[in-house]
């Protein structure tokens, strides 16, 4: 059986994420693809409990070096139980967030050593990668807001503007050295616009996938 494709969704707080991933999906099965939708963290039982520990308040503060570790450890999890066998299968793949949000977050915002991330990502998905990451990008001031009137932040929206900053950065960064499997969409476009330039480079996807 072919193996499916694994396409994420990437971005700071308030691109739209979960708007344009039921979009892709939907767009994705009117051509004929069996889709798995799913998050990180979270996607599975487990995760989605370890996703908790991750974006709540607590009493007690959760340490950066425990925060990278539980952001691994759920992306085993899922790997395992849905992702892969997707996979497999010959099922497309549309996750909101991935590995590169650990750079952009981790990474960026909480200034861990890259190589070390590197080498977990390494250790957990052995080798495993999205054949597409679409980046929504936008200014992380306009984003901060869209997030404001969506929800309470959670304990990630709750950080401060140039936190985000060094997220974005690092997004922009690794969309720049790996163009071949980034694309970057204006995510401060009307939502019309934004979701043509997504549908243009999931035509180019499906073209070679023929």
């Amino acid at each position: 059986m072919k193996k499916g494709k694994f396409l994420t969704l990437e971005g700071v707080e308030g691109v739209g994420k979960t708007t344009h991933l039921n979009f892709i999906a939907s767009y994705l099965e009117q051509v004929g693809k069996k889709i798995v939708t799913t998050r990180e963290p979270g996607g599975t039982a487990i995760a989605e409990q370890i996703r908790g520990l991750l974006l709540n308040h607590n009493d007690e503060a959760l340490s950066s070096v425990s925060e990278l570790l539980l952001m691994f450890a759920a992306r085993a999890q899922h790997l395992k139980e849905v992702i892969k066998p997707a996979l497999e299968a010959g099922k497309w793949v549309v996750c909101d967030r991935f590995t590169d949000a650990t750079y952009a977050y981790q990474g960026g915002g909480r200034h861990f050593n890259m190589g070390d991330i590197a080498w977990m990502e390494k250790f957990v998905q052995k080798g495993l990668t999205p054949d597409k990451t679409v980046l929504l990008d936008l200014p992380v001031e306009i984003g901060l807001k869209r997030a404001a009137c969506r929800s309470v932040p959670d304990r990630f929206e709750s950080e401060k503007q140039f936190f985000f900053e060094n997220v974005r950065q690092v997004y922009l960064d690794r969309a720049k050295a790996e163009s071949n499997r980034f694309c970057v969409v204006d995510a401060s476009e009307p939502i019309e616009q934004v979701q043509q330039s997504i549908t243009g480079h999931l035509d180019e996807l499906l073209l070679d996938d023929e």
